[in-house]
């Protein structure tokens, strides 16, 4: 007993520098090595992949990506995920940016899935709109007249001579929206002035944080579920059955959390045996 007590107190006193480096390690083993444990997909989520997969294959897609390096961490998963999930089912993507770092996040994932996993030709099954300024009135363009902010995609092509183009002249054309979004402009606003006056379907998938804002309108039925941050990429990892960066960063963040609480209530044990010693030793 005397020895696990000392071993208690040693470890309460180590250098925070060495329990920095642990710390380190413990996040940096499993990004690399992929621990694959335990997860189990939340209602939301499976409200997400359920709408993908009741659509016909070669549904016409909405993808937009509202999101910038400092939060891509939590979408560009999820981004990543939906495009695998719709090109698996040979759905056609459209991708526009309501954020100007939108665009560059689009087109890693794009790079990512389009141009190394799947058999797909630009122009034919996906097609890179790209970032247009002005906020929510970019959507209320899309919805009356998409043709007439776009009139080029981000790689310079005339949008009339892309073939998967024709016959989308506005938001109505499409059979569905996924909208990967970081704040403002984001998912509200497709709400609000898209998905509502014209019933089109739509999924989205935000921070952690923005989840409270968004989840009214996934109660109220204005939205076919909700990607929750790094846990809800990796439930969408595991529901499409192909584990990814969320997946392996939940791994290193459940890691993380165990061993900092472990480090606590060591701290805290050596503190009460320490207090204990010197009370009995000035005879309390």
């Amino acid at each position: 007993m005397e020895i696990l007590i000392n071993a208690i107190l040693k470890l309460g006193k180590v250098d925070r520098r060495i329990i920095f480096l642990i710390i380190a390690l413990v996040v940096l083993v499993p990004l690399m090595y992929p621990l694959s444990m335990p997860i189990r997909a939340t209602a939301t989520t499976q409200q997400v992949y359920d709408a993908v997969e009741s659509l016909p294959s070669g549904s016409k897609i909405l993808l937009s990506c509202e999101y910038s390096p400092s939060t891509k961490p939590e979408i560009h998963p999820m981004v990543v995920s939906f495009l695998r999930h719709c090109f698996r089912n040979e759905h056609k993507i459209y991708i526009t940016c309501l954020w100007p770092d939108g665009q560059f996040m689009a087109e890693e994932a794009l790079e990512e899935v389009a141009e190394k996993e799947f058999d797909v030709t630009y122009g034919e099954d996906y097609v890179l709109l790209g970032f247009r300024p002005g906020n929510e009135a970019v959507v209320k363009g899309i919805v009356s007249d998409l043709r007439k902010l776009y009139t080029i995609d981000a790689r310079g092509n005339k949008v009339t001579d892309i073939p998967m183009m024709e016959g989308i002249n506005r938001f109505e054309d499409f059979d569905f929206l996924f909208s990967g979004s970081a704040g403002y402009p984001g998912s509200i606003e497709w709400v609000q002035y898209a998905v509502d006056p014209t019933n089109i379907p739509m999924s989205t998938g935000t921070t952690s944080i923005q989840v409270n804002e968004i989840m009214p309108y996934v109660q109220a039925g204005q939205v076919q579920g909700i990607l929750a941050g790094m846990p809800g990429a990796a439930e969408y990892e595991k529901l499409i059955d192909h584990p990814g960066i969320g997946t392996s960063g939940m791994d290193a963040q459940s890691v993380a959390h165990l061993v900092i609480v472990l480090f606590i209530v060591l701290g805290n044990l050596g503190y009460f045996i320490e207090r204990n010693r010197k009370k009995r030793n000035r005879g309390y």
